[in-house]
């Protein structure tokens, strides 16, 4: 007896498939829309619905699905020393991303699985270093918008910027001590 599919599914595609597509599209095109991964994939838009709820849910799994390369080291050591680790880590993974970095401009982040964890570790480790409460939030939002932010600085130029990758990365680390630093002191 062949597996029961629900409505709108169609054999071979899987959520991976919907977000893979999704992510060539932004990559191509810089946008993506439900139809153009339909059409990519040879289905009619409503098969996507299966899979992703809508637009955002689509756009949000690509981007959580990129956090899932960040490093995010657990409890111990030197909570500074971790948090730069994180962000240094995120930073590197935009980078290595550029296409995306859009994206996550335009939803302020990412809020999926991925994402949460990455809070999580980030909140745990702000609060080995003092920071809770209000201003652990506070801090993690100013360190993902320092992290995306420079990394939309950062992109692919034109080849005319007065500083090259390596510089701007030194400048990022350099940055990221100091907001650091000013984050424990405070």
């Amino acid at each position: 007896m062949p597996p029961t599919r629900g409505p709108g599914e169609r054999a071979g595609l899987t959520r991976d498939l919907v977000l893979d597509a999704a992510t060539d599209l932004i990559a191509e095109r810089g946008a993506v829309t439900m139809r153009a991964v339909a059409q990519r994939l040879g289905v009619a838009p409503n098969a996507l619905y299966s899979h992703v709820a809508d637009k955002t849910e689509l756009v949000d799994g690509v981007l959580d699905r990129v956090l899932a390369q960040v490093d995010a080291p657990r409890g111990g050591g030197n909570p500074l020393a971790a948090l730069h680790r994180i962000m240094s880590s995120t930073h590197e993974v935009l980078l290595r991303h550029p296409q995306l970095v859009p994206a996550f401009l335009a939803r302020q982040g990412s809020r999926g699985p991925n994402a949460q964890h990455l809070g999580v570790v980030t909140l745990e480790h702000l609060a080995a270093a003092g920071v809770t409460g209000d201003a652990a939030r506070e801090a993690l939002r100013v360190l993902i918008v320092y992290a995306i932010g420079f990394a939309a600085f950062d992109g692919d130029g034109d080849g005319e910027r007065p500083l090259t990758g390596d510089e701007l990365r030194g400048s990022f680390e350099r940055g990221l001590d100091w907001l650091l630093a000013g984050i424990a002191g405070r």
